[in-house]
C-alpha cells in the first residue's frame, strides 16, 4: 500500500515524498483512515513504529480543508508528556505542513516562556505542548483551548506514570465537548482503558503489532555480574566492542550522573540526560549524541520518552527497570526502521525478580552470559531493592542505639534537637526518594 491510497491531500503527499517515505507502516496504515473519517481512536504503537506520522498526517489534511487564514484560533492540541517529545512532534508537524497554509508552535517548560507567548499570540492553527507550561499559560490568560476540533494524547501510558492525570482532566474541562480525539499508548492496561473511556467516544481501536511485544529486530542478551563489577562491565564492552554510539539506561538521576563520571573519567565521551539537567544541557547533550561527539548517553526512562534517535545501535540496561513494559520502552530505542540493533542488560542478584517479570511479559527467556573477571556475587542477596531501601538519611543512628534515657525524654532542649533531627531525617528521605525519575 502507498500513501496515495490513504486519501491524504497532495501537498501532504509531497512533504511525505520530500522525506523519502511512500509506504505507510502498519500503525499509519491502520490508524490515518478512520481518523479521517473523524472517528475517535485509541491506537497500540510501541516506539519506533512511525506512530507519530499516524496522528499528524489525517490531523493535517483535516484542518487544512478548513483554513482560518486571518483569525487563527488554536484548533488542534498534541499534549505529550516529556519536552523532548513535544519538540520531536513539533518537528514531524512542521515538515509535514511545510506545503500547507497552516501554524503550529510547542511549548514545554524549562525554558523562557517569552518566545512561546509571542508565538502564540501571532495565531497558531496546532498547538504541541507539555501540560504544566500549557495549563500554566492558559492561568496567565495567554492560551484559550475553546475552539480545539482534534485532541491527541501521546504517550498516554507515560502520561499516567508520570502522574499527569489530574492535568489531563484539567485540559479536558478547557476544550469543547464536540471535538475529535486521539489517544496513542504503547499499552492498553487497565488504567488506560479507564481513561480512554473518559476521553474517547466509540473509538475505533488499533494496533501495530502484538501488545508489549519486543522488536524482532533487536538481539538481546543478559550479563549476569555483581553490582559493584557494572562499570568495569560496561567500560570494557565499549572498549572492546569499538561502539560509537549507546544509549544506557538507570533507574535514578543521581545514578545517570555518577556513571557518566566514572565513563568520563574511563576516556570515553558521555553525558546525562534527565529531569534536573536544563532544557538547555538536555538538548546540547542530545545533539553531540547524534552528531557523534558524544559516544555514550546515560539516560533515566522519563527523560530518554519520545527520543528519536535514528539507527541507535546499542541499548544498554545498567540498570535493569522494575517495571516490566519500561524494558520494551527502552530497548525499542534500537532496531527501528528495519536497523538491527543490540539490548544488553547488567543483572545483579538483587535484579533477578525484574528480569523474571519482563522475560514473562515479552514471553522470551533472554540468552545469560557471564564475562570473565565480571563474575556475579555468589553470596548477594536476590531480594529486590525497594526504592530508597538502601538508603539512610544523613546522620542518622539504628534503632535501640544511643542513651535510652535520652531518647525517652521528650521535654526541654533536648526533645526540641531530636524533633528538628527528626524533621531533617523525614525531609531527607523525601529527598531521596524524589531524586529517582
Amino acid at each position: 500500500m502507498s500513501f496515495k491510497l490513504l486519501g491524504l491531500s497532495e501537498p501532504i503527499l509531497k512533504a511525505i515524498s520530500k522525506k523519502g517515505y511512500d509506504t505507510p507502516s502498519p500503525i499509519q496504515a491502520k490508524a490515518i483512515p478512520p481518523i479521517l473519517d473523524g472517528y475517535d481512536v485509541l491506537a497500540s504503537a510501541q516506539t519506533g513504529t512511525g506512530k507519530t506520522a499516524g496522528f499528524t498526517l489525517p490531523m493535517l489534511h483535516i484542518l487544512s480543508e478548513n483554513p482560518k487564514e486571518k483569525f487563527r484560533p488554536i484548533r488542534a492540541l498534541v499534549l505529550t508528556p516529556t519536552r523532548e517529545l513535544a519538540a520531536q512532534v513539533y518537528a514531524n508537524v512542521k515538515e509535514y505542513s511545510e506545503f500547507l497554509n497552516l501554524r503550529s508552535t510547542v511549548i514545554f517548560g524549562g525554558v523562557n516562556q517569552k518566545p512561546q507567548v509571542s508565538n502564540i499570540r501571532n495565531g497558531v492553527d496546532i498547538l504541541v505542548a507539555t501540560p504544566g507550561r500549557l495549563l500554566d499559560l492558559v492561568n496567565q490568560g495567554h492560551i484559550s483551548l475553546k475552539r480545539i476540533e482534534i485532541f491527541v494524547l501521546d504517550e498516554a501510558d507515560r502520561m499516567l506514570d508520570m502522574g499527569f492525570l489530574r492535568d489531563i482532566e484539567r485540559v479536558m474541562k478547557l476544550m469543547p465537548d464536540r471535538r475529535q480525539n486521539l489517544m496513542f499508548s504503547a499499552t492498553f492496561s487497565k488504567d488506560i482503558k479507564k481513561l480512554a473511556f473518559t476521553i474517547l467516544n466509540n473509538p475505533v481501536q488499533v494496533e501495530a503489532t502484538p501488545e508489549n511485544t519486543a522488536v524482532e529486530a533487536i538481539s538481546q542478551k543478559v550479563y549476569r555480574v555483581a553490582k559493584a563489577h557494572k562499570t568495569g562491565l560496561i567500560i570494557k564492552l565499549i572498549s572492546d566492542g569499538d561502539w560509537k554510539q549507546v544509549l544506557v539506561f538507570t533507574r535514578t538521576k543521581h545514578g545517570a550522573n555518577n556513571l557518566t563520571k566514572k565513563l568520563i573519567g574511563a576516556g570515553i565521551t558521555a553525558a546525562a540526560i534527565h529531569g534536573n539537567k536544563s532544557q538547555g544541557a538536555r538538548t546540547k547533550a542530545l545533539k553531540g549524541f547524534k552528531d557523534g561527539q558524544v559516544r555514550v548517553m546515560v539516560a533515566t526512562d522519563i527523560a530518554a520518552r519520545g527520543l528519536d534517535i535514528p539507527l541507535l545501535p546499542h541499548v544498554v540496561n545498567f540498570e535493569i527497570p522494575n517495571i516490566s513494559e519500561d524494558y520494551v520502552h527502552r530497548i525499542g530505542r534500537t532496531g527501528r526502521a528495519g536497523a538491527k540493533g543490540e539490548a544488553i542488560s547488567l543483572v545483579s542478584a538483587d535484579e533477578t525478580t525484574f528480569l523474571r517479570d519482563i522475560q514473562k511479559l515479552i514471553g522470551e527467556k533472554l540468552p545469560v552470559e557471564i564475562m570473565e573477571g565480571f563474575e556475579p556475587d555468589p553470596n548477594a542477596s536476590t531480594t529486590p531493592i525497594k526504592p530508597g531501601q538502601n538508603r539512610q538519611p544523613r546522620n542518622s543512628k539504628p534503632k535501640g542505639s544511643g542513651d535510652k534515657s535520652k531518647s525517652n525524654s521528650s521535654s526541654g532542649s533536648g526533645g526540641r534537637n531530636r524533633n528538628k533531627n527528626k524533621s531533617r531525617s523525614s525531609n531527607n528521605d523525601r529527598r531521596s526518594n524524589s531524586s529517582r525519575s
